[in-house]
């Protein structure tokens, strides 16, 4: 079963604020100490310079997009899909809270 169909007892509430910055300060801390453990190891060969390089790359990205996220708790848009505006299912917030799309819209098939 996808995220899409709501499961027997799905969460219809939305997360409150807190809740919420809760996530995205959990999240933006993950991804700041990987930076940290990459810039760490270093790279030996460059392979795996490249690889470095790109997983580095990948982490900014979610770090930008937590950001955007925390900026929509602000403003009170955080939990809403920026497609279609209906609210995001709180079990896929709960998995990526910095999402910005329900599945259908990621998706396309809305």
């Amino acid at each position: 079963m996808s995220l899409d169909t709501p499961l027997p007892g799905t969460r219809l509430e939305r997360l409150s604020a807190h809740e919420a910055l809760q996530r995205l300060e959990h999240e933006r801390n993950s991804r700041l100490t990987q930076l940290l453990a990459l810039d760490e190891a270093g790279a030996d060969e460059e392979t795996e310079e490249h690889v470095v390089s790109a997983q580095k790359d990948t982490i900014r990205r979610v770090l930008a997009e937590v950001e955007d996220a925390f900026a929509r708790v602000r403003n009170g848009r955080y939990g809403d899909c920026l497609d279609c505006a209906k609210p995001i299912p709180v079990e896929r917030l709960e998995i990526l809270p910095y999402t910005r799309f329900c599945v259908p819209c990621r998706r396309g098939t809305v």
